[in-house]
């Protein structure tokens, strides 16, 4: 694709970076066929390719965005899937992610919208203020008939289940359960997540769990956000801020003892973290930094390996036979790349691991998609849930707690995080999900 940038336009780092990007697409359309919001819309500018020119034409014009352009653009889940399929590899992921930013900095949203989206960003990322808020959801069904839709989505997501606040989610270091003759098999640091410690602290409880008694040494880190949720809203001096957070504090973690890696169960979480490197790229006083943190980061399928688990495998675990539903996020496969490792882990504990049709394309949770565009969302959820009942599943498994949320109301059978299957198999307790089933 050519690019025709008008004498006189001012490119910065990131518009070199992007004009770099349109230059790599081809216009060959591959992309569209694996868009959940073309797939679902049929409109051209609601593809990756469509959105490429609206961008190029925006940012090579020097002109401000529009509300059309704003409208195609919010539509975006940045699920990746056209990265996944794109044969030309274009870097779709850092060019909706600056045009998010533009928007941000150039383009005035009503004021509803603009104090909708404070709010998201502000309750979000912070533990606390979100379990308090979560609390009150029941008084806010009394409202419901004179909310706005927005809200009414955020409340239809509100849990019927909100767990107490672990002690497992505060700083600490947890020791192995078993040594090794040279000590430790290893250090590494766990992210507690910010809505992940709230809606499901089962996940980080299990992960302390199964490390321990793998013979890691575990600390959990004070750091509850790591940026992304704001990242991707376009918000990128809040994002930054706390992504700098989250890098001090794993690297002060290091810093006391050297960490082997940087565990992180929330797999949107881990594709933000793994991308540190880009996000600080013009900022030289934080670039190594953000880049070290980046090259810790794993998510939690990626440092288990099935000889541990056979290694470790309890004579109660029930795991043996069952049919699990696999359900990959988006952030998963086509943000880490990570495919085949959770569901080897699974059949390396004796379940036969199925998996949906079109399981390519979103659920429709992306971070705060489900909040700020609640028709498409509820759509793509619909359609998940349609394919994933097809597989006939005795449980559901995935590895992400925004795509749990999203679907965990409309299945029939549990729905757990991989990791709880992992400790629940090697001597866990049983998902609380499983209870009564």
């Amino acid at each position: 694709m050519q690019t025709f940038f008008k004498d006189g336009v001012e490119r910065d780092p990131a518009t070199q970076r992007s004009e770099a990007i349109f230059r790599s697409c081809v216009h060959c359309g591959l992309c569209t066929g694996t868009c959940p919001t073309y797939q679902l819309l049929g409109d051209e500018l609601d593809s990756p390719r469509g959105r490429i020119y609206l961008l190029k034409d925006m940012l090579e014009n020097d002109r401000k965005p529009t509300k059309d352009v704003v409208e195609h653009l919010d539509r975006c889940l940045s699920c990746l899937a056209c990265t996944t399929t794109c044969p030309s590899g274009v870097d779709y992921m850092h060019l909706i992610d600056h045009g998010r930013q533009v928007i941000e900095r150039d383009y005035q949203r009503p004021l509803p919208e603009r104090l909708y989206r404070s709010f998201l960003a502000r309750v979000l990322p912070r533990p606390g203020l979100f379990r308090w808020l979560l609390r009150l959801a029941p008084l806010g069904a009394w409202m419901r008939p004179v909310l706005p839709k927005a809200l009414k989505a955020a409340l239809a997501l509100s849990p019927d289940r909100l767990p107490a606040p672990a002690g497992t989610d505060r700083p600490g270091v947890h020791a192995p359960a078993q040594m090794n003759a040279g000590g430790t098999r290893g250090r590494v640091a766990l992210f507690p997540g910010c809505a992940q410690q709230v809606l499901e602290p089962e996940i980080n409880a299990s992960t302390i769990r199964l490390l321990t008694r793998l013979g890691y040494e575990v600390e959990v880190l004070a750091a509850s956000c790591c940026g992304a949720l704001t990242h991707h809203m376009g918000k990128a001096t809040q994002a930054e801020a706390t992504a700098t957070q989250m890098i001090d504090t794993v690297l002060n973690a290091h810093d006391r003892a050297p960490l082997d890696a940087l565990v992180i169960t929330a797999s949107g979480c881990g594709t933000t973290v793994k991308d540190y490197g880009a996000m600080f790229q013009d900022h030289p006083a934080m670039k190594a930094r953000a880049k070290q943190v980046a090259g810790l980061a794993q998510d939690i399928t990626e440092l288990v390996t099935p000889t541990d688990l056979e290694a470790s495998k309890h004579q109660d675990a029930m795991l043996e036979g069952m049919q699990v539903t696999y359900h990959s996020a988006c952030s998963m496969q086509h943000g880490q790349k990570i495919t085949t490792a959770p569901k080897t882990l699974l059949r390396a504990l004796g379940a036969q691991v199925r998996e949906p049709a079109e399981g390519h394309l979103c659920c429709g949770s992306a971070g705060t998609y489900n909040l700020l565009q609640p028709e498409i969302a509820g759509q793509l959820r619909d359609r998940k849930l349609r394919n994933i009942a097809r597989t006939e599943p005795s449980l559901i498994a995935t590895g992400n707690i925004g795509c749990m949320k999203q679907l965990e109301k409309g299945v029939e059978v549990p729905l757990v995080h991989t990791v709880q299957l992992l400790d629940w198999a090697t001597g866990g307790p049983r998902p609380h999900q499983l209870d009564g089933r």
